[in-house]
């Protein structure tokens, strides 16, 4: 069994750099515009890219710049340019789903993943954009026996990408889900004139609603008022059979997520996927992972349609059934790297000792720890207040930039 690449979501440099401190095999992100995430994060500039593609190749990390939005005729110079510049810093791939995209990067020889907006559920679909691409993210609809069948079949009939090589099947592992098939969904378009395939989706399907009998006025009543919002997909209780499927890339959702959801859920699939080439992937370890998933953002979990369920599975409530949360209390002020010590300011709430602190900046990541003593003020104290300077030893170095955060429990409304 071949080990699976653990592909990780970056919408900022914070992310990234979580992703890559936590043992991500890639990065996918987006540029500005033109992605399926463009007004669901930061996103990076064009001038990032360089930066981008050295801090990934140090740590010998593949690097994925996502192109998969419709494009329109005014877009095309823009997708060259885009194209053009990623191959110069040396990013490894573009995720496309337009032709225009496929073509422009084939063109200038730089290597090609088919997105899952395209939705591809067959074998013949797969021979035909092996003509294009060596990966390929498969129809989120799909169960596993599903995607078994496909992954046989390449082996078989030796179908083969652009690279020589026997196309690659990937599929999303973790995070997000929507209602629509692959994604391809049109009423942010319909209510907002704001187009999902566009990056612009404005969540509709996170809200509330009633069904409304209009021959009677008569209100249908439901079990669930959240009936299009799905739980969050989670397959790392299902990873041994994800891994005999045969597929090459698990892909973790969550580009518009925090650098900690991303340090998180990269940490636990990591320890999963070694667990699994080491033979030591068991229950006990899967609920602790479970545990640990459950203290990010996440609107509860489910396993999608890999099981062979028909209909999906839907949120309770509206925003995050996450079991922790994050309060900002301070910012980072200098780093003593000799004592590795950091001096933060306090600026609301306090700080004790005991507590966890999460670090989170541009270079730094995230970075969580137990405070297990400090001094306040230069002097040696077990809580701090608004306005103090503390000095907190710490196994990192910290920046200026960098805020801090404390992590407390979550109330989540049942």
């Amino acid at each position: 069994m071949q080990k699976i690449e653990l592909m990780a979501p970056a919408g900022n440099f914070e992310s990234l750099q979580a992703a890559l401190d936590n043992g991500a095999d890639s990065i996918y992100f987006g540029v500005e515009q033109l992605n399926m995430r463009a007004r669901a994060s930061i996103n990076f500039t064009l001038d990032d890219l360089p930066e981008i593609a050295e801090r990934c190749q140090v740590k010998n990390v593949r690097t994925y710049l996502t192109l998969n939005t419709i494009i329109y005729d005014h877009d095309l110079s823009i997708v060259k340019t885009l194209i053009q510049k990623a191959k110069d810093s040396n990013i490894t791939a573009v995720i496309a789903m337009d032709q225009a995209v496929i073509m422009a990067a084939r063109e200038i020889g730089m290597e090609v993943h088919i997105s899952t907006q395209i939705n591809i559920t067959n074998i013949e679909t797969v021979k035909f954009y092996a003509m294009f691409a060596d990966t390929m993210v498969l129809s989120r609809e799909l169960s596993l026996r599903q995607v078994k069948k496909i992954t046989e079949q390449i082996e078989k009939e030796q179908v083969k990408g652009p690279s020589g090589k026997l196309v690659e099947i990937e599929i999303f592992g973790h995070g997000a889900l929507c209602m629509a098939v692959s994604g391809k969904c049109y009423l942010s378009l319909h209510s907002h004139n704001s187009s999902a395939n566009r990056g612009a989706c404005k969540q509709n399907c996170r809200k509330k609603y009633t069904v409304i009998d209009q021959e009677s006025g008569f209100e249908i009543e439901l079990d669930n008022e959240y009936m299009m919002s799905p739980k969050d997909l989670c397959t790392i209780d299902i990873l041994d059979q994800v891994a005999d499927a045969g597929i090459k890339v698990l892909k973790i959702e969550g580009r518009g997520r925090a650098p900690e959801y991303v340090a998180n859920v990269i940490k636990c699939y990591r320890q999963a996927i070694d667990s699994l080439e080491e033979g030591t992937f068991d229950k006990d370890k899967v609920v602790s992972w479970m545990k640990e998933l459950e203290k990010v953002y996440n609107r509860g979990f489910w396993n999608g349609y890999y099981l062979g369920q028909k209909l999906g599975e839907w949120s309770v409530g509206s925003g995050s059934h996450a079991t922790q949360k994050k309060v900002y209390i301070g910012k980072g002020q200098h780093y003593f790297p000799k004592s590795q010590i950091g001096e933060f300011k306090i600026e609301a709430f306090d700080l004790s000792v005991g507590d966890t602190i999460l670090v989170t900046g541009p270079t730094t990541g995230a970075k969580e720890v137990e405070v297990a003593q400090m001094l306040v003020n230069d002097e040696q104290l077990s809580k701090a207040s608004k306005g103090d300077l503390v000095t907190i030893p710490l196994g990192f170095r910290i920046r200026p930039s960098d805020k801090l955060y404390k992590i407390v429990e979550n109330k989540v409304e049942a």
